[in-house]
């Protein structure tokens, strides 16, 4: 099984258009020793020509160049995604397909409560009626298995994580499970495993017990701190407040991946304001110290 990291970054990526934080005004100076990120989503697949995109970011377009093997390879008009699975409705993980919308039908895999804000708070299955349209595969999420026709050789299982809804759902204070999942992904052939969650404010047992039993990890790593927009002034809400586990700290996602023992550990969904963003930065350091990578555009995982 192939993972492709098609952006490792956070809504708004790195550097993010309207932000002047330490991050990203150095980066734009040229006093940064790290990378540009483009806004969170990877792609799987076990043949190199079939792929499976989680989320679709508004950046999906600048994605999709970048990545040879996804491109149009037979015909006028054709493309290597088979089927889009989406892990919630947030807009940085929804907004690409209609970047999408001159294809063919797009075959889309969610839980109902996120097909519930794809037609109503941000109706985009109804917007995409007009163009490509949309063919909806419910997810449930008790990690009943699924497999996905064109995507061969994988199994997949989802479960609800506790989370909001985005701003705009009807239901973003009455919280549903399916608002955010946690999907494993498993290559039938070989029993390798990938646990994909780029969205974790708290880590419940059946979450814990996922991490323990796959062979690598791509987790939240939005926030280094608990208070790090409200330090730095950017937001009055805290890491926690919005849906994310915050690296440091007790009970933060370092503590919690030194309790996995045997998968590669890596965090996706980087905001711009982490300090693990600088290369050189003590966090990052820490970071490399207890094992833990951080992901970049164009990362390509074998397992």
């Amino acid at each position: 099984m192939k993972i492709r990291v098609l952006g490792a970054g956070a809504g708004g990526g790195f550097p993010q258009w309207n932000c002047n934080c330490d991050n990203c005004h150095r980066l734009r100076n040229g006093q940064f020793n790290g990378k540009a990120r483009t806004q969170s989503s990877i792609a799987i697949s076990t043949d190199n020509r079939n792929w499976l995109l989680f989320n679709t970011s508004p950046d999906i377009r600048a994605q999709l160049e970048a990545f040879p093997a996804i491109q149009p390879k037979e015909g006028i008009r054709d493309t290597g995604i088979k089927a889009i699975l989406l892990i919630d409705s947030q807009i940085d993980h929804t907004t690409g397909m209609l970047m999408l919308r001159e294809g063919k039908p797009l075959d889309v895999y969610c839980t109902e409560m996120v097909k519930q804000d794809l037609t109503t708070g941000f109706p985009l299955f109804t917007m995409l009626k007009d163009y490509c349209t949309v063919n909806h595969h419910p997810i449930a999420c008790d990690e009943t298995p699924f497999e996905i026709p064109g995507i061969d050789d994988i199994r997949l299982y989802a479960h609800a994580l506790k989370s909001k809804a985005p701003p705009y759902s009807p239901h973003r204070h009455d919280p549903h499970d399916g608002d955010n999942i946690g999907v494993i992904i498993e290559q039938i052939s070989t029993g390798k495993k990938l646990y994909y969650s780029p969205g974790l404010g708290e880590i419940e047992p059946h979450v814990f017990n996922a991490m323990q039993n796959v062979d690598c990890l791509l987790v939240d790593g939005t926030f280094w701190t608990d208070d790090e927009m409200v330090a730095q002034h950017i937001s009055h809400k805290h890491a926690r407040e919005i849906g994310h586990l915050p690296q440091s700290g007790p009970g933060g996602m370092i503590e919690v991946l030194n309790g996995v023992a045997n998968a590669r550990k890596i965090l996706i969904h980087i905001n711009n304001t982490n300090p693990i963003l600088d290369e050189d930065s003590p966090q990052r350091k820490t970071l490399e110290t207890n094992g833990i990578e951080v992901a970049y555009d164009g990362l390509e995982i074998d397992l």
